[in-house]
């Protein structure tokens, strides 16, 4: 099918525009409905298998070459949205439901919301055309009860964090009474995030991160795999669990290490208990589990698991820009609650606005 349509070009300005396109809301040679697949599958899937998907399953023959096109521009679209602080919201969405609920399901009360931020690291190409791995920010918001949840993926971290402000905005974390950041002990995570989202959020160190610290420390003390390693990590995590860092700390001042300890041991010794000092005023488990509080970072683990599904086949060299641009669309769709669809529509009102002549 052909379609004809005349052109108008502005003696006012000297721009030029298919009128017709702003009704039907052509961008260049994709429809309004052929774009989002193109993006999607380009999200999705490595670029060659993007274009047979598309090829099979909706008759479009786009080649690998423009599915990455496409979706890079896309892609890069959202991360200049994001940089002038506009987040993409749902036009409809129920309210989040900050309420805790006890194990009958009644609300306790209190109302909690969380946040998390973690990182993996990309194959990128450097300069030379070698390997460079860069490390990438996946940042997520979601409720006590998990049905909603909205991830972010970013290079430059800071500007994640100030990404993760407007999000927590449009959803309502203000109307918790308490926002809860889960993050691993990763070196300055805290500063950021109470410099750019709030000074006001609640750490809590995330347990299984605690935990694997002991058991780390726990196999170099007495060998891998060894029965000691278990029992003497087991014995330190059911402490730090039910009585939390503070009495950790105080049963590993207590300890000392036998004469004939290697120097590997008593470096893995301060770190350990310079990691569990340092973070002591986030290792109050029991006090978080009496309040109902995830203690987790289970669900940002999850998603740098779904972000590196995407960006981690085999044989795969990015450029950095690129890898940011695909990670913060696959972000962007698996986020659910309509926001990729929202995306799109307010992407259209926008460019429908920008093609009005103004003079």
């Amino acid at each position: 099918m052909e379609l004809s349509r005349a052109y108008y070009r502005c003696a006012g300005c000297g721009t030029g525009h298919f009128p017709l396109d702003d009704a039907l809301g052509l961008s260049g040679r994709y429809s309004p409905g052929v774009l989002p697949l193109v993006a999607l599958a380009g999200t999705e899937e490595p670029f060659r298998v993007a274009h047979d998907l598309l090829k099979r399953l909706a008759g479009l023959d786009v080649s690998a070459s423009s599915c990455r096109r496409v979706t890079k521009d896309i892609g890069a679209e959202l991360s200049e949205r994001h940089a002038a602080g506009r987040a993409v919201t749902p036009p409809s969405a129920a309210a989040w439901d900050f309420r805790l609920r006890d194990e009958h399901g009644r609300p306790t009360g209190d109302t909690v919301a969380y946040l998390g931020i973690d990182q993996f690291a990309v194959p990128t190409r450097g300069a030379d055309g070698r390997v460079c791995w860069r490390m990438l920010s996946a940042a997520l918001l979601y409720d006590p009860a998990k049905r909603h949840s909205w991830y972010l993926a970013d290079f430059d971290r800071h500007r994640l964090a100030d990404t993760l402000r407007h999000y927590a905005c449009a959803a309502g974390f203000n109307r918790a009474a308490t926002v809860v950041a889960l993050t691993d002990g990763g070196n300055g995570l805290e500063a950021l995030l109470a410099g750019h989202v709030s000074a006001a959020l609640v750490f809590v160190l995330d347990f299984w991160h605690a935990s694997q610290h002991l058991h780390e420390w726990a196999k170099l003390r007495f060998g891998r795999d060894s029965p000691e390693a278990a029992a003497w990590a087991d014995e330190r995590v059911r402490l730090l669990r039910e009585q939390g860092g503070t009495a950790l700390l105080a049963r590993l001042a207590q300890e000392e290490l036998p004469a004939e300890a290697g120097e590997e041991v008593r470096e893995g010794w301060r770190r350990l208990r310079g990691y569990f000092a340092d973070n002591e005023h986030r290792t109050d488990y029991p006090a978080y589990r009496a309040r109902g509080w995830d203690i987790g970072s289970g669900p940002v683990e999850a998603e740098c698991k779904v972000l590196a599904g995407r960006l981690k086949h085999a044989g795969m060299r990015w450029l950095e820009p690129g890898a940011e641009e695909v990670a913060g669309l696959r972000a962007l769709y698996h986020s659910g609650d309509g926001l990729w669809d929202a995306f799109w529509a307010q992407r259209s009102r926008r460019r429908h606005s920008s093609n009005s002549c103004t003079k």
